[in-house]
């Protein structure tokens, strides 16, 4: 990606916050990575999107859900979900990804997560939900089975994701934004600039 945004990545970042906004059950599903590196965006975004936050760890213990949600507090969240109270679980999905929050991921419209296994994403999409991902491999099971897949560093989607998010807020034309994204059209052009970049590389 080099160390900017891409067009494509702007759409799917309009996009994906199109589909948050207009969701009636909107989570954020956070992992250990996503809450190291950008737990202020995540509680920012959450508050702005009216979205919830949920802890999901693939290794997960007590204390491992403790003190993600303890991060994500001090980056100023009111609620996390996800620590000591997983009561339901994810049909067919077999890693400690499986547990999740009655109120939180299981009853969710739409589910935001980053840097996540393909096994989960599916998983999620079976179930009805729309998912939203972040993730650098245009290829990858989470790429393709998403609802809309930002293709960029985690780093820099968040924000830009908070930002749209507050110019967003309060439009009429969501519905058409929604309308007119082509999340295979957007991977495409992903790999195209990377196969691109990589060519540039090797000269």
């Amino acid at each position: 990606m080099g160390e900017a945004t891409q067009d494509f990545a702007r759409r799917a970042v309009e996009a994906a916050v199109a589909l948050l906004l207009t969701a009636k059950r909107p989570v954020i599903s956070v992992n250990g990575n996503v809450a190291a590196l950008v737990p202020e965006h995540v509680v920012r975004l959450s508050e702005v999107a009216g979205a919830r936050i949920e802890v999901n760890l693939f290794y997960r213990t007590p204390e491992r859900e403790k003190a993600v949600a303890e991060v994500l507090r001090r980056a100023g969240a009111r609620e996390v979900l996800g620590a000591g109270d997983t009561d339901e679980t994810i049909p067919e999905l077999f890693s400690e990804r499986r547990r999740v929050n009655k109120e939180g991921i299981f009853s969710a419209d739409v589910v935001l997560l980053a840097l996540e296994d393909g096994d989960r994403t599916e998983a999620l999409v079976r179930m009805g939900k729309k998912v939203v991902s972040v993730d650098l491999n245009p290829l990858s099971r989470t790429a393709v089975t998403s609802t809309v897949t930002v293709v960029d560093n985690v780093v820099r989607a968040f924000p830009a994701m908070v930002e749209a998010a507050r110019n967003m807020k309060g439009r009429t034309d969501l519905e058409q934004v929604l309308k007119s994204y082509n999340n295979t059209s957007v991977l495409h052009e992903a790999l195209r600039f990377i196969s691109q970049r990589l060519l540039e590389l090797a000269q």
